[in-house]
C-alpha cells in the first residue's frame, strides 16, 4: 500500500503516549477510576466509622443531652436547663474529685514520662535488644484492674511482701493505700509501673527517627553523652515527646479501675477522683443527668489542655529536615 508523497505526517499529541489519555476519553476513565477509588475507600473506611460513631459519637451528643436533664433510668428525662450545671459549681465534693485528679495527673505525668525518657535513651544508646524490649513492655500487658488487686497484695500493711521487706529492713510498716498521706501517691507510682514501658517504647520509635550521623559528628567536636542529650535528643525528640504527653495526660485524667479496686476512693475521699465520682453518681445514685454535666465538664477541660498543649509543645512542627 503506497501513501501520497502529500499526505501530512500523523502526529502524536503533545506530551506523547501519556497525552492520549488528556483527551476527553482520558479524562473521563480518570474520573471513573477516581469514583472507584472513592468507592473502595468508603468500603474499608465503613467499620471504623460505624464504630466511631454507634461507640463515641452517638454516647457523646447523648451526653451532653442528658446533662441538660433530670435522669434516672426509670422515667423519661425531664429537661432542667443548666441545674446541673449551677449544682456541679456549688458542689465541694466535685472540686474536692477534682483537686484529687489534678494531683494523680501531676504524679503520674511527672514520674511516667521522666523514667520513660530514661528508658528510651537508654535502649537507644547502649542496647537495641528486643527482649529487653519485650521485658520493659510486660507489665502494659497487664490489664490495670489485675495490676490493682496485685499491688493491693503485695502493699497490704499486714501480709504484703512489700511491708514484710519493710519490717525486714527495721522500718515500721507503711499503710500505703490506707492512709490518706500515701493512697494517692502509691496509686500514681502503680499505674507509673505499668505505663512506663510502653510510654518508653513510644518514645523509643521517636529516637529511632533521628540520624545517627548527628551523634557522631558532635562526639567528632567533643561533646558528651549529657551535652548530646540537650542539644540533639530533646530538640529532635520534641514533637514525638508532645504527642506522648499529650496522649498520657487524658489518659490519666480517666483514671478509675485501679482506684477502684484499691482504694474505692478512700480513705476519707483522699483518692475519690473524678471519673470514681462520676459513675457513684451515674450508677450508685442514678443521677445520670448531673453525672453527664460533670462528664461534659471533664471533656472541656481535657479539650482545653489539649489545645493548649499542642500549641505550647508545637506537636505538629519537627527540627529534622
Amino acid at each position: 500500500m503506497t501513501i501520497a508523497a502529500n499526505s501530512p505526517p500523523s502526529r502524536l499529541p503533545l506530551g506523547g503516549a501519556e497525552g492520549v489519555r488528556t483527551g476527553p476519553g482520558g479524562q473521563r476513565a480518570r474520573a471513573h477510576q477516581d469514583r472507584g477509588d472513592g468507592r473502595l475507600a468508603a468500603v474499608f473506611l465503613a467499620p471504623a466509622l460505624l464504630g466511631f460513631a454507634v461507640f463515641l459519637l452517638w454516647p457523646t451528643l447523648r451526653g451532653i443531652y442528658l446533662s441538660f436533664t433530670r435522669y434516672n433510668l426509670l422515667t423519661p428525662a425531664e429537661f432542667t436547663g443548666f441545674d446541673n450545671y449551677v449544682r456541679m459549681v456549688h458542689d465541694p465534693i466535685f472540686w474536692s474529685s477534682l483537686k484529687v485528679t489534678v494531683t494523680y495527673v501531676v504524679i503520674n505525668i511527672g514520674v511516667q514520662t521522666v523514667t520513660a525518657l530514661a528508658i528510651a535513651v537508654l535502649l537507644q544508646r547502649l542496647t537495641r535488644s528486643a527482649l529487653l524490649r519485650g521485658v520493659v513492655l510486660a507489665p502494659y500487658l497487664m490489664s490495670n484492674v489485675v495490676a490493682g488487686i496485685v499491688w493491693l497484695w503485695i502493699l497490704d500493711t499486714q501480709l504484703g511482701i512489700g511491708n514484710e521487706i519493710v519490717a525486714a529492713l527495721g522500718f515500721d510498716r507503711v499503710p500505703f493505700l490506707a492512709d490518706e498521706t500515701w493512697a494517692m501517691p502509691t496509686i500514681a507510682l502503680i499505674n507509673v509501673w505499668r505505663h512506663v514501658g510502653y510510654t518508653a517504647l513510644l518514645l523509643f520509635a521517636g529516637l529511632q527517627a533521628i540520624p545517627d550521623d548527628m551523634y557522631e559528628a558532635a562526639r567528632v567536636d567533643g561533646a558528651g553523652e549529657w551535652r548530646m542529650f540537650w542539644r540533639i535528643t530533646m530538640p529532635l525528640l520534641r514533637p514525638v515527646l508532645a504527642v506522648v504527653l499529650i496522649m498520657t495526660v487524658i489518659g490519666s485524667f480517666q483514671v478509675f479501675d485501679t482506684v477502684a479496686v484499691t482504694t474505692a476512693g478512700g480513705p476519707a475521699n483522699a483518692t475519690n477522683v473524678l471519673q470514681l465520682y462520676i459513675y457513684q453518681s451515674a450508677f450508685g445514685r442514678f443521677q445520670f443527668g448531673y453525672a453527664s454535666a460533670m462528664s461534659v465538664a471533664l471533656l472541656i477541660v481535657l479539650s482545653a489542655i489539649t489545645v493548649l498543649q499542642y500549641r505550647l509543645t508545637r506537636a505538629g512542627h519537627t527540627d529534622l529536615g
